[in-house]
């Protein structure tokens, strides 16, 4: 509502609508009502997501694991199957908010690294498909930003975080993020990755693979383990 009011506040028109992205329906629901108040979908941003940190080892459980890739991929998924017909009238927009955890595999992170790669790919291959039909796809890869999602994020028994476990001094701040990735979208960029740090770890990874791992397994035992 805060949102609404602030996009409202600067002239905008705003529709809330409360969704659940893990559920299919939900999502056709969110993309019909739009559709019913505006007439239109000139861009569909799939922001909707949760964190998650735990050892694969240390998990007993990983009915939590589907639920993540339901959220993660799935709702994002969901969401533009049901906006797709829409965007192909506009010739619009898709963005996929994935994140540097969807470039290079992070310790710790095998629940979200896996959503966040799986996007990547089902949205890659969705921009070839799309191109001829004019609906432009942009792919996000944002690293550390400065939201509660570390905090609300799965530990390794399925139960929420509470705490972040990585350096929040430094993150992002959320203006920032939001205006690379509207100015991506607008300029129909394929990608919009963030960070000198996100950039050069994904060439390292074809280069020099090992020595990637080796900084990620270091960064690992600097991090405050979760609970």
């Amino acid at each position: 509502e805060q949102v609404a009011a602030d996009c409202a506040a600067a002239g905008a028109q705003t529709l809330v609508v409360p969704t659940d992205v893990s559920v299919q329906a939900q999502c056709a629901a969110l993309v019909a009502a739009c559709v019913a108040r505006f007439g239109r979908v000139d861009a569909l941003v799939n922001n909707a997501g949760r964190s998650a940190h735990a050892l694969f080892e240390e998990v007993a459980d990983l009915a939590w694991y589907e639920e993540l890739m339901k959220i993660n991929l799935w709702g994002s998924v969901w969401c533009t199957h049901a906006a797709l017909p829409y965007l192909k009238q506009s010739r619009g927009s898709i963005v996929a908010v994935s994140s540097l955890a969807g470039l290079v595999g992070v310790p710790g992170r095998t629940a979200y690294g896996a959503t966040k790669f799986a996007m990547s790919g089902f949205f890659e291959a969705l921009r070839a498909e799309l191109k001829a039909a004019g609906v432009s796809v942009t792919i996000a890869y944002p690293g550390v930003v400065a939201t509660r999602i570390r905090y609300r994020g799965f530990n390794a028994a399925g139960g929420a975080l509470g705490s972040s476990s990585l350096k929040e001094d430094k993150a992002m701040p959320v203006e920032e993020c939001a205006r690379l990735i509207v100015d991506g979208m607008q300029a129909r960029r394929r990608e919009v990755v963030m960070s000198a740090k996100g950039k050069l770890g994904r060439w390292m990874k074809l280069i020099a693979p090992g020595l990637v791992e080796r900084m990620a397994l270091a960064a690992l035992k600097d991090e405050v383990k979760p609970h």
